[in-house]
């Protein structure tokens, strides 16, 4: 017979069963535990070996067994003290007898009962007391349906508190329970998409659909996009495939780096618990704003210089700006060699130039530029020998005085700097941009050199130009001469109290972070080599400009990527523009697609206020079908003159009606006046701009001045659609 939720006695009975499975899982962690420590302590022993002539191999050996131990040994601690919120959160009935956990009861009307969770654990036996969900034996928890049920009766979710069960959901797989079998609740997906939203994202392990299933174990080679309207679960199916991917292939993905790549500084805090609480701690979290290292910024351009800087045509105008001389530097060389004078105009010195930089990276041209200095010299009538003539150049302290300020080493956020330069600006971008485009370069490259700190599109520029200049290079004690060597040393002579040499691998000093001067504050930090992965996720990816996939593409050159995004959330003005770029970074890679079709997220009320906006201006949008309802629509209101005060009277009646999060979602212009709302109600009030807000949800939400959204935003009415879609249970429209 079938039970409900109204037999309390029953339930109780099923969740003491369920916890006492659970309470022999935490006893084994806990044994496992101890094990690890009892290794741990003989990996250290191994390593204590005399130090005695004929031993040293032996100790080497010893040393390496021991560190190998330890460190595993490390690794799985880290893994066993993890705080899994639910560590077991699934259990399966199966209709055949065989492959289920050992301990776990068997229900002769059925046949095998499988446990699955977070983390795979064995008993002493070595017999399953849990299956890890990525393992093959977990996917019917995923993919079973009443129409194709895989061997599946009934399939639990255990939700849990720490260590205690306090609530089971379960999803029959067959028209009729067998006798003695309970079933209790609505469904644990309904049950979940109830809940309040918090702070951070949630994973989705226990709730996830047969056909998120197919996208999150699909092979590992090629492409793997994943596409769907708002509220459809492709970030968090990202997520769990980012899981899934280093758990089946952990020696490739571990070793060699999955970078996950979000919209916003907000968005990377709202998910960055998702994977460790599915076991995995070894991946990198960037924001657009952060990949490139030294550079950590969330400010936007505008719109329209935001689209200059994206676009494909910086890369000429960057090239110009990489071959240029620095600002400064000597037109003319001119000195006495071999008693000779030697004069090389700016004609010859550019010549040099461009021949050189043809084939080589700018700072790593040095050498041959000052070998072409020789060659043009020489050329110009020295009398006696050549090699006579090159020894004294190559020794000459007027080449090395010329060369340091003809070509020194040059960061490429240096380079990227002298676009606040209105006359290098026009130079550089003649023929690719339009006048107004210069200006509205310059002036936002001026405002970045006032204020100290870059924009989201200024990383990939950055990037680029760091692709053509090659990194600074710190010079040696053996390769700064004598002159120089005493200048370092009396530098308090010149008012510096401090000189520390370039590196390309160091951070930014204290003295950098804390300075008041904004260029160093741009400057602060060295660039270093760059990463490259074996695995890239990119979410919100129709976002991203040309020069953001170059970006990311020259850190996945020989990566797998799997790439979430929609097309009518899109704030990137030229589609196809992008793609190109998009397609360059990906190569002739296998490109495989999954369409996510079912909104989880919005209540059907809210999500067709949004459907409606969003149809008249792209009718050919992907609209996924919302599947929950909660019978109360959106409340549209009027902004009055006093938009704090109207903004307020919303917020303080959704708190009243919703348990978790409440975002006010406004344009810039009235940040200001609404500014006093972040952070109120013990933080669930958070005051937010149409952009950052993309990829995150809340319980409910504010829609301030949808027509501002519009115009202030790049996308549009598309980037309005996103504020629309980030609300689960109630939604406000101020207008």
């Amino acid at each position: 017979m079938t039970r409900t939720r109204s037999d309390q006695a029953t339930i109780a009975a099923e969740i003491a069963g369920e916890q006492t499975h659970v309470d022999a899982v935490y006893a084994e962690l806990d044994r496992a535990a101890r094990r690890v420590s009892l290794v741990e302590s003989e990996g250290a022993e191994r390593g204590r070996i005399a130090r005695l002539g004929d031993a040293q191999d032996e100790e080497a050996a010893a040393l390496f067994a021991r560190d190998a131990l330890v460190h595993h040994a490390a690794t799985r601690r880290r893994e066993l003290e993890t705080e899994h919120e639910g560590l077991v959160f699934g259990r399966l009935d199966l209709d055949h007898p065989n492959g289920g956990t050992s301990r776990a009861p068997q229900n002769t009307s059925t046949g095998a009962v499988r446990y699955v969770g977070r983390l795979g654990v064995r008993d002493e036996d070595y017999e399953p007391l849990v299956i890890d969900w990525r393992a093959p034996a977990a996917a019917p928890f995923y993919r079973a349906t009443p129409v194709e049920p895989h061997g599946v009766i009934r399939r639990r979710v255990l939700r849990s508190q720490g260590r205690d069960v306090v609530g089971i959901e379960d999803d029959l797989m067959v028209p009729e329970p067998p006798d003695g079998m309970v079933v209790v609740g609505d469904g644990a997906l309904l049950a979940a998409l109830t809940r309040a939203r918090g702070p951070q994202m949630r994973d989705i392990v226990a709730t996830i659909q047969a056909h998120q299933d197919e996208a999150i174990r699909a092979s590992s080679r090629g492409v793997t996009e994943i596409t769907g309207g708002p509220g459809t679960g492709k970030t968090v199916v990202a997520l769990h495939r980012a899981a899934y991917l280093l758990y089946s292939d952990r020696r490739r993905y571990e070793s060699d780096g999955v970078l996950v790549v979000g919209p916003s500084a907000a968005y990377t805090a709202y998910i960055e618990r998702v994977l460790p609480s599915l076991g995995e701690d070894s991946v990198t979290l960037r924001s657009l704003g952060s990949v490139v290292d030294a550079v950590s910024t969330g400010r936007l351009d505008t719109p329209e210089v935001a689209a200059i800087k994206g676009s494909s045509r910086m890369r000429r105008v960057l090239a110009r700006a990489a071959r240029d001389v620095a600002p400064g530097a000597p037109e003319e060389f001119r000195a006495f060699v071999m008693g000779h004078a030697v004069r090389l105009d700016r004609a010859v010195l550019d010549r040099i130039r461009s021949t050189v930089l043809r084939n080589t990276q700018r700072n790593l041209a040095t050498a041959a530029l000052r070998q072409g200095l020789a060659d043009a010299a020489w050329r110009s009538g020295v009398p006696g020998e050549r090699a006579e003539f090159m020894e004294k150049w190559g020794d000459h302290l007027e080449v090395d005085a010329f060369m340091a300020a003809w070509w020194p080493q040059v960061d490429p956020r240096e380079i990227l700097l002298w676009l606040a330069d209105p006359v290098r600006a026009h130079r550089y971008a003649r023929g690719v941009l339009t006048a107004h485009e210069v200006d509205l370069l310059n002036a936002s490259m001026t405002e970045t050199l006032h204020l100290g700190e870059w924009t989201v599109a200024d990383a990939a520029l950055i990037d680029d130009l760091s692709s053509r200049t090659g990194l600074v290079h710190e010079s040696t004690d053996d390769e700064r001469g004598f002159y120089e060597i005493e200048e370092y040393d009396d530098v308090a002579s010149w008012g510096v109290s401090e000189v520390q040499p370039r590196s390309t691998r160091r951070a930014a000093t204290p003295s950098e972070r804390l300075t008041d001067d904004p260029r160093a504050k741009l400057l602060a930090g060295a660039l270093r080599k760059r990463d490259e992965y074996a695995h890239i996720l990119v979410d919100e990816a129709q976002d991203l400009s040309p020069m953001q996939w170059r970006m990311l593409g020259r850190r996945g050159r020989w990566a797998s990527w799997t790439v979430v995004g929609d097309a009518a959330q899109s704030s990137w003005p030229d589609a196809a523009e992008s793609a190109a770029a998009r397609d360059e970074a990906w190569g002739s890679q296998v490109r495989r697609t999954f369409r996510m079709t079912t909104n989880y997220r919005n209540a059907r009320e809210i999500f067709e206020y949004a459907e409606n906006v969003i149809r008249a201006s792209v009718p050919d949008a992907d609209i996924p079908v919302a599947v929950r309802e909660t019978g109360v629509d959106p409340v549209i209101g009027s902004l009055t003159p006093e938009v704090g005060e109207s903004v307020a009277m919303q917020v303080s009646r959704l708190l009243g009606e919703v348990d978790g999060s409440v975002a006010v979602i406004t344009p810039e212009r009235h940040r200001g006046a609404l500014s006093r709302l972040d952070g109120i109600a013990d933080g669930r009030v958070v005051v937010v701009d149409p952009m950052t807000v993309k990829g995150l949800e809340y319980d409910a939400t504010v829609v301030v001045d949808p027509e501002a959204i519009v115009a202030e935003s790049a996308g549009g009415v598309r980037t309005l659609y996103v504020a629309l879609t980030r609300a689960a249970h109630r939604m406000a429209v101020l207008q």
